[in-house]
Parts: C-alpha cells; structure tokens; sequence
C-alpha cells in the first residue's frame, strides 16, 4: 500500500482525557470542540494554512478564540492530522485516510494562496499519483468513504474516479496481465476482481461500478458472473432458500459472509437491485442461479416487477433449467397447492412467446428427430413439463384445469415419445380417485397412444385405472403393430430366398447357412410376438367379460349385450 510521509516536526501534541494539547511552550490562544473532542491550539499556525479559520478567526475579539467544528469531515481523528500538518509535525498520508483529508482540506480552503504545497494540492497528488493507478488503494479510498463523507467527496468527484480507475482495471485485465500503461494490475484470470468489489462495495457503489464497466464495452457473461458472485455473498438467504419452505426465520439466514446481520427488509431491496443489474442478454446468466433468485424473491415478497422480471429471464432459456429447480414451493399464506404452479406457468409462457414458431409449427410426427438441433429446447421442455407433472399430481388440491393446461402447452408433435404424460396422468388419476369417467377421458386426451413405447403399452393396457376406451385403442395399436411386425418379418424372408436363388453354385453352401440362422432367429422372434398376441387377446376378453366392456363392445360392434351367456356360446365366440 502507498503512502506519502509530510513534516519533519517530532510528536508535538499529547491527549489528556479529551483534551489535545501542544507542548510548544507558548501559551494556547485557539480552542477548537470537534465533536466530543477538545483541542488547544495556535491562531498562527492555522491561519497561515486555512482560509476558513483565517476568515473565522479574523472577526474574534477575545484573546482566546473558541469554534466549533462539529462537522469537518473526518471527525476529531482527520482533524488531528490536518493540525499537525499545519504545525509542521510529521504525519503519513495513506489510502484510508487521503479521501477525509482530502474532503477536510477543502472544508477548511487550504488551498495554495495559503502556502505552498497546500493540503488541497498533497491530497489531490497523492490521489492521481498512487491511490487511482492502484486497484487495492483505489478498492481502500472507496471503503474510507463514510456517509459523511460521500456529499463532499461526489462533489469533489472522488467516489467517480474511483470506481472509474477500477473499472479501467477490470475491463481490462480480462486476461492475465501485469502493467497497462503503468497502472498496476493483478495478473490472474478474468474474475480476479470479483471477490474484491463484492466484499469491499455496498450495493450503491457496486451499482456505479457495474454501469461503469458496462458502458466500457465487457462482455455480458462477465457482467453476470459478478452479479451472480455479489448476490452469493451479500444475500444470506439466497443460499439457504432451496431448504426453507414456507418458513423463513430460521436462525442464521440473516446474516451474510461477512457476519452483518441484515433484515429481511434489506436482503429484498438489495435483490430487488441485483435482478435489476441483470443483463438482458439471453443464456449469459445461470439458469440455476435465477431459479434460486426467483425462490428467494418469493420468501421476501419481493415486488411483482422483480418477480415478473425473473421469471421473463427464466423462461427464455427454460431449456436449461432442471426438474428439481423449477420445483418450486408455494410461498403464499393460502397457498391450496404445495408447489407454486402459477409460477411455472407464468415461465413457460413466456417460453413458448419466445420460442421460434418453426420449431414445431406445421411439422408432422414422422419429421421429429432427438438429435434435430432446432427442436432441441422446445423437446427438453416437453420432457420438463412431463416430470413437473409427475411430481405436482400426487397433490390432491391440484385442480384437472390447472394439469390439464400445462400438460397442453406444448404441441403434441413435440414429444418424440409420451411415456412421460402418461405416466404424469397415471398418477395423477391414482391421486384423484374421485375424477368422472367423462373427466378421465378428456385428460387421456392429452397423450398419444401411439407414441407410447412398448413397456408402456403394455402398462397401459393392464391398467384399470384408464378409460376403457383408452385401454382398447392401445390394444388395438398393439395389435396394428404386431401384424406390422410380423408382415415385415416374411417380406423380408421372401426377399432372401429370392436373393439366394439367383446366386451361383459355389455360394450355395455359405448361402444356405445364413438363411438357416436367419430363418431360426424369425421363428424365435414369430413365436415371441405369437405369445404377445395371446396375451392381448386375453385381455381383450376380460375387458368384454365386464358389464362395462360389454355395453362397450355392444355399442362399437352394433350386437346386442346379453344378460346370461353359456359356457358352450363363449367358447363358440372364442372359436369364431
């Protein structure tokens, strides 16, 4: 750290109780209370140096001249200095005291047409020379800037200057450096500063920096990490606010990094400022960290507007966000649901506002790939609502309408697979033991049994939970797919034969074996869909042994469901 030694006198004043006293040998004619301080001084000395004192003092008549400087910047301690450099005695300019000597100086006009090399004129050197080409006494001036001091240094552009020649230094030592013009920097990486201006600027003075540095052209990603790393250390709740519910009192989530206590009333106004000191660019800031402020936000009762904003943000790049963090549990005093569904509904429509109609406008089923880069974010999240589904539908206060929306946000074509609604449905009907046949069906409506995988299918079909007219169109897609499967199988069987027959002599041999373990492996596959076909059949037969699935079939066929049926005529029924 810098500093700039003045004077050559040795100590001349000594304190006795809370009085300052000049061992010079002449008798004191100047008494001057700084606060609950005392000081018994000399009119020359002073006015020599100080146009105010000179100006005060002048109009005295008394042999012994009394002020009071209660206000002077810096308090008793800045004015001690300022006496002994009027005195001639030995002080040590230094980083965390230049800016009160500095805001002193000019309180008491100690400029040079009161001698030269004036307080006004050291202070302001040292600032240019050493404190402003340095980050750490640039970082120790701006925490010396006590709210007393900050009207006089603003007016003196001190605070300015400051922040300025730190924002020179962190736009650009992105990467590793030593010296820039002869200012010296900290060679490491990109976020070296980070910890610095977090654990040393309150939240105006980070604000100043932050614009600062924006307007010098550094990248939004780095904006954001620093936002993000400031809000880690100044906010306590925010790393606490993924374990606290509704409940957020809990002992030790007041107090941040740096063991301040801070109350509930200053975390929400300082997140309220760091979500405004966000970038606006799409994807720069962690989806994860966003969520946690969105959560956060919910626990202070931060303003609508901070919350909207978050939630504008996080919808944007929704495909990044993770199942667990979206989770998010209701924060209000009359919450019906434990999840604040709303919320999340909120964020994906601000997804699908944002979301490029191309991705999935006018595109057919057949055309979905996993790996097409452009359905990419809207696919993820179609998968993402399908487990927020599964995991809000055991809640019993979760309203059809309410599911049923968010199942319906995305198209359908999105979904290459629907196993994931399904499931989401299942449990949904399991929870809701209640729902009317008529409710049951509208919300199957919402997934596609043809887009269901086999061991979901196979679930579907044995679960009497479902409609039964949902139950008998995945059977009867089972049944479409298993004719599929065993038509392509003897297609291509016919196809080898004809391939073999036209072959010569000499690869018969070679020829004839590969058709063997060809055709053995067809038997083992015809045989295995042979038993799924049984299985089918036997489901479908008792769907039409119940009173249900006779007024079923009875509608859908045009036959007459009979009240009594022999053994003899359902074995005829069978045969037939």
């Amino acid at each position: 750290m810098a500093s700039f030694k003045v004077g050559s006198k040795s100590e001349v004043f000594h304190l006795s109780g809370h009085t300052w006293l000049c061992s010079t040998g002449l008798k004191p004619d100047v008494m001057i209370q700084v606060q609950d301080q005392t000081f018994h001084l000399h009119k020359f000395p002073l006015l020599s140096r100080s146009g105010y004192l000179e100006t005060l003092f002048s109009k005295a008549s008394e042999s012994t001249c009394v002020a009071q400087l209660h206000d002077i910047p810096g308090g008793p301690d800045t004015f001690l200095l300022v006496a002994k450099f009027c005195y001639g005695a030995r002080i040590e300019i230094t980083a965390e005291n230049v800016v009160s000597l500095r805001c002193a100086a000019e309180y008491l006009q100690m400029s040079e047409n009161y001698g030269d090399a004036n307080l006004i004129y050291l202070t302001e050197s040292f600032l240019n020379d050493n404190v402003f080409t340095n980050w750490d006494d640039s970082i120790k001036a701006l925490e010396s800037c006590e709210h007393k001091l900050i009207p006089l240094a603003e007016e003196l552009h001190i605070v300015t200057r400051c922040i300025s020649s730190l924002a020179i230094k962190a736009s650009y030592a992105e990467d590793a450096t030593t010296s820039w013009n002869g200012i010296q920097t900290k060679s490491t990486s990109g976020n070296w500063w980070f910890n610095d201006v977090s654990s040393s600027l309150d939240i105006s003075m980070y604000k100043r920096f932050i614009k600062t540095i924006e307007s010098r052209g550094v990248k939004a990603g780095i904006i954001a990490a620093s936002v993000t790393h400031y809000a880690k250390r100044s906010l306590p709740l925010l790393g606490s606010s993924r374990h606290c519910g509704s409940s957020y009192s809990e002992e030790g989530t007041n107090h941040g990094d740096d063991g301040i206590y801070y109350s509930h009333e200053d975390q929400r106004s300082l997140l309220e400022e760091i979500v405004k000191l966000l970038p606006s660019e799409k994807c720069v800031t962690s989806i994860r960290f966003l969520l946690r402020l969105l959560r956060t936000s919910m626990v202070l009762r931060a303003s609508a507007v901070t919350q909207e904003n978050l939630e504008r943000k996080i919808g944007v790049q929704l495909d990044e966000a993770a199942l667990e963090d979206v989770l998010i549990p209701n924060m209000g005093n009359s919450a019906e649901t434990l999840y604040d569904i709303d919320s999340f509904q909120r964020i994906l429509d601000h997804f699908m506002l944002t979301c490029d109609s191309s991705c999935y406008n006018n595109v057919g089923e057949k055309q979905i790939m996993v790996d097409d880069h452009s359905l990419m974010p809207i696919t993820k999240v179609a998968s993402l609502i399908d487990g927020y589904l599964a995991e809000v539908a055991s809640d019993e206060n979760l309203k059809l309408s309410k599911f049923q929306a968010l199942g319906a946000l995305v198209p359908e074509d999105v979904r290459p697979m629907d196993d994931g609604i399904y499931r989401a449905i299942d449990i949904y009907i399991k929870a809701h033991p209640w729902l009317t046949k008529s409710e049951r069906e509208q919300l199957c409506m919402l997934m596609n049994c043809q887009k269901l995988s086999l061991e979901a299918s196979s679930h579907a079909a044995q679960n009497e939970r479902l409609p039964l007219r949902v139950i008998v169109q995945v059977l009867f897609i089972e049944q479409m797919r298993l004719r599929t499967s065993i038509s392509g199988w003897f297609f291509d069987t016919d196809s080898n034969n004809d391939d073999t027959s036209g072959k010569s002599h000499t690869l018969e041999g070679d020829s004839g074996n590969a058709n063997m373990v060809m055709n053995e492996t067809m038997k083992e596959r015809v045989y295995e869909l042979e038993k799924e076909c049984t299985s089918m059949k036997q489901d479908l037969d008792k769907l039409v042994k119940t009173k249900e699935g006779r007024s079923f079939f009875s509608k859908l066929f045009g036959l007459r469901s009979k009240t009594k049926t022999s053994p003899g005529d359902e074995d005829g029924v069978r045969k037939e």
